[in-house]
């Protein structure tokens, strides 16, 4: 308070600074309103609330990775490896956050779940849309998987669209392919909707990247990149399988899964293969 100020000047100036009612304030901006209004129990249990805002914050997660997934596609398809670098490093850690997401729902014991678990009908995260567009961008395309979105024909027509679109991997692979490397045609003009073979040819490309990285730099740290982000991808399906088998046992999903049973075998999924089988010819 300067000499010539009054205590009541600046205790009105204070209150100025304060007062958000003509600019845009931080709820304004992240539409609080909405996001804290969105949750809403259909049960008596107390542990609801934590079920819904662990699957509500995934799929904000996930959004940001769709988010980052397609502009590190697109700047690959234009030979911009810098920027496309930082958009997966993203969604590596993004995918951590997942990780450890589970440990809060670990937190769910079997009885607190049974209490809740009659009021969710046949909703399940195996019908999270977003979920399926980063598989199907990841490479693991299935027709069946296309089906869950049916009833709702603006998701079902975003799950179509990543279904037939090129993955991450046919991206670097074709890539690959514009800087001289043998990758067959095979894998660079294919059925996009088709699921990834693997190909001795594409390993084979590969090595030559992976023998001589300083040659090759560039598309080393691609490899390297990739081979990040499906490391903490298996982490997310790992702790995703024991976090419902600790919840649940071996009961059926929901959404008509066998539960455990059908995410074990989702842990056998190789997104990238050639990446993986290099080190062994290393």
């Amino acid at each position: 308070m300067s000499e010539t100020q009054r205590p009541e000047d600046v205790v009105r100036e204070e209150r100025a600074q304060l007062d958000f009612s003509r600019d845009m304030s931080y709820g304004d901006y992240l539409q609080l309103d909405a996001i804290l209004s969105a949750q809403k129990p259909l049960s008596p249990a107390h542990d609801e609330m934590l079920f819904i805002v662990q699957h509500q914050t995934s799929e904000l997660w996930m959004k940001l990775m769709l988010h980052e997934l397609h502009a590190a596609m697109a700047h690959i398809a234009r030979d911009e490896l810098a920027p496309a670098f930082k958009m997966l490093a993203r969604v590596s850690r993004i995918m951590e956050q997942l990780v450890h997401a589970w440990d809060v729902l670990a937190t769910m014991t079997p009885p607190e779940y049974s209490a809740l678990r009659p009021y969710l009908a046949k909703s399940s995260g195996f019908q999270s849309h977003q979920y399926r567009c980063i598989e199907f961008a990841m490479g693991n395309k299935n027709a069946a998987m296309l089906q869950p979105h049916a009833h709702h024909p603006d998701r079902a027509a975003t799950v179509r669209a990543a279904y037939e679109a090129p993955s991450l991997y046919d991206e670097a692979l074709r890539l690959l392919a514009r800087r001289g490397l043998p990758v067959p045609a095979s894998h660079t003009e294919r059925d996009w909707t088709r699921p990834y073979e693997a190909s001795d040819a594409v390993e084979q490309a590969w090595l030559q990247v992976y023998r001589d990285p300083q040659a090759h730099w560039d598309l080393y740290q691609l490899g390297e990149e990739l081979t990040d982000l499906e490391d903490t991808f298996r982490l997310w399906r790992f702790r995703h399988v024991t976090t419902v088998e600790r919840v649940i046992g071996f009961k059926r999903g929901t959404g008509g899964t066998g539960g455990v049973s059908y995410l074990r075998k989702m842990l056998d999924v190789v997104l990238f293969p050639e990446i993986w089988r290099l080190r062994t010819a290393l």
